[in-house]
């Protein structure tokens, strides 16, 4: 295993009569009855302060990722919004990265790119979620201010055997690097397709190869063991997701691929 560069915010709610409710249900609800504005609020600052309390428990600097909906990504004041956040948790900018999917870059995306613009323009890393999936546009892609694409996991499953999932992988690697952004694959479990991914100069991978969601406290256990294993400084580093959560919290862990 590399060695853990980061984590994604997942939400995940525990119903008392319902039981574990997928996000698929509830944030389309969410969108719809305009609760995703506070519900996404809350899980920024959770999120943010998980990631504080860990750096002053001694753990390195990581990436937090948090995922942006349609509805909270179209709010004129998101900007003003993260940077009070960050300054209010005390986490640097380069310390958050926020994710959206092709589908809410291209909704209007000259607005869109204004607004990466500005957040960019404020040290905050950005990502295209489940890149492949939705109907970019080359044009604009290059006008976005993102860091990361993240290769989607319908992609990943068969790219041992699937000579077109290992066709589109490479592509968007290899169009990512020439625009200057990094790559992360989503969805990655086996071996197998590690050594393809990272045979292709994939950056990053995430998936259970490396570990299921985690509580936070399990995160960090698996943090500091992860350094035991490669200490600062080492090759290889990695990229852990974390899933911070609303009534429930988790991690992931990702890793470095090449």
């Amino acid at each position: 295993m590399g060695r853990i560069v980061g984590v994604e915010a997942l939400l995940r709610w525990t119903h008392p009569q319902w039981g574990v409710v997928s996000p698929a249900e509830f944030i389309p609800l969410a969108e719809a009855n305009g609760l995703i504005v506070p519900i996404g609020e809350w899980v920024l600052h959770t999120a943010l302060c998980q990631l504080r309390a860990w750096l002053d428990g001694g753990l390195p600097m990581m990436t937090m990722a948090v995922n942006l909906s349609a509805v909270q990504f179209g709010q004129p004041g998101l900007p003003d919004l993260v940077g009070r956040l960050l300054q209010q948790t005390g986490v640097p900018p380069e310390g958050l990265e926020l994710e959206l999917t092709e589908v809410v870059a291209m909704k209007d995306p000259e607005t869109a790119a204004q607004k990466m613009q500005e957040l960019s323009q404020r040290g905050i890393r950005l990502s295209i979620d489940d890149f492949g999936t939705g109907y970019s546009s080359l044009s604009y892609l290059k006008r976005f201010h993102i860091n990361q694409l993240k290769i989607d996991q319908s992609f990943v499953r068969d790219i041992g055997t699937d000579p077109d999932d290992q066709a589109i992988a490479t592509a968007i690697v290899q169009m990512a690097h020439s625009l200057g952004m990094s790559t992360i694959a989503e969805g990655v479990e086996t071996a197998e397709q590690l050594d393809y991914l990272r045979a292709q100069g994939c950056d990053q991978v995430q998936g259970y190869h490396y570990s299921r969601p985690l509580l936070p406290e399990h995160l960090e256990t698996f943090v500091r063991a992860n350094l035991q294993a490669h200490p600062r400084g080492a090759a290889h580093p990695a990229h852990t997701a974390h899933p911070a959560v609303a009534a429930q919290r988790g991690v992931q862990a990702v890793e470095n691929a090449t």
